[in-house]
């Protein structure tokens, strides 16, 4: 079992959801964390829960579409706590409409932030583990990134290039630099990312679906990253596909 106490990690999207319940997670198993986000008001809090209990964590504005952003960010991270041992790259949004709606500011949004952002973090904290060679890279795909569903077509498209993303990864930085990759591809989670939703039926058929099943927590999410984190040194945990039990599709 790898011990991740006194281990340095940044999670993106840290200001709610799985983020910020990954953040508290990773702090309770012992890790440092770097909390990014763009709302820096939610991460006071977020901070104050986790100093409450014991923890370490840092404040970091951020928005991973900006690259001077991130690059600033995960300076800020190395230079206070050494290193970067953990990367959660969990930012994203998932806004639903139709193709045939044309909200495209909302298609180039979610590439933005789901895809490119996720390069940029990546690209940013990858010398720092490749110097130090070791390290963990979580990527946030979901459901979405295995199957595709109506109204979902830009964001699906999205979580398939993480998905595809993180398999080459890890086939290029895991025995060369002795560097981890794990694919997180979850089901229903209770998040924000439903406030995103700009079609009424959408948002309607999404609050529908919450009083049907118990949607997992962010903490379940959380409590998964910890697990894979933890395996032993030689075990890379490539995927996890995540699902509530009463989720059948």
């Amino acid at each position: 079992m790898t011990n991740i106490s006194g281990k340095v990690a940044l999670v993106t999207g840290a200001s709610s959801g799985i983020g910020a319940a990954t953040a508290l997670k990773l702090a309770k198993a012992g890790a440092r964390v770097g909390i990014a986000a763009r709302r820096t008001d939610k991460l006071e809090a977020l901070k104050s829960e986790i100093v409450s209990m014991g923890g370490e964590a840092l404040m970091i504005a951020m928005d991973v579409v900006d690259a001077a952003s991130v690059e600033a960010g995960v300076k800020k991270l190395a230079d206070a706590f050494g290193s970067i041992d953990i990367l959660v790259n969990n930012a994203g949004l998932m806004p639903l409409s139709d193709v045939d709606q044309f909200k495209t500011n909302e298609w180039h949004r979610m590439v933005d932030v789901n895809v490119k952002g996720l390069l940029n973090v990546t690209a940013a904290v990858l010398p720092q583990m490749i110097g130090q060679h070791s390290g963990h890279i979580f990527n946030m795909s979901s459901i979405a990134g295995r199957k595709v569903f109506k109204g979902l077509s830009v964001y699906c498209a999205t979580k398939h290039a993480v998905a595809a993303f993180s398999d080459g990864l890890r086939m290029e930085i895991g025995q060369k630099h002795n560097i981890r990759v794990t694919c997180i591809q979850p089901g229903a989670v209770a998040t924000e990312l439903y406030d995103h939703i700009t079609d009424a039926r959408y948002r309607q058929q999404m609050d529908d679906l919450a009083k049907q099943m118990t949607f997992l927590q962010g903490s379940d999410i959380g409590d998964t990253i910890v697990f894979a984190a933890q395996a032993p040194a030689h075990v890379n945990v490539a995927e996890l596909f995540v699902l509530p039990v009463e989720q059948g599709w």
